[in-house]
């Protein structure tokens, strides 16, 4: 079973994403700050990371370049509702970037597709 970790401010949006996320098979493990998701980097191995770019404590940015620098084949995934950030080169870095919808479709098919290559 594949391990993605969610590192999300929003406990709303990580409840929603494990909930889903878990129904297609996935073990999913949270985080709410990026602080928290390093030690959950370190303690769980992700197969892939889905990450929100505003955060308190370390923004996703910040955190995708930490995570980069000793585990530069995990899969990252940029989930936010500002479609600005692409706009920031350093957001280049993830695999994937997807503003959040409710539809979580484009979401579970781009992890889908980002897991397949590795496997």
């Amino acid at each position: 079973m594949k391990t993605i970790l969610v590192v999300d401010d929003d406990k709303y949006h990580l409840l929603l994403y494990k909930q889903e996320l878990s129904l297609e098979g996935y073990n999913i493990v949270t985080a709410k700050d990026g602080c928290e998701a390093l030690k959950k980097v370190k303690d769980h191995s992700p197969d892939l990371i889905v990450l929100d770019i505003n955060m308190p404590k370390m923004n996703g940015i910040e955190l995708m370049g930490r995570i980069l620098s000793e585990h530069k084949k995990i899969p990252i995934i940029i989930n936010t509702g500002y479609r600005s950030c692409m706009d920031n080169f350093m957001s280049w870095a993830a695999d994937v970037y997807i503003v959040k919808s409710s539809d979580l479709n484009e979401l579970k098919n781009k992890i889908k597709e980002l897991l397949g290559k590795i496997e």
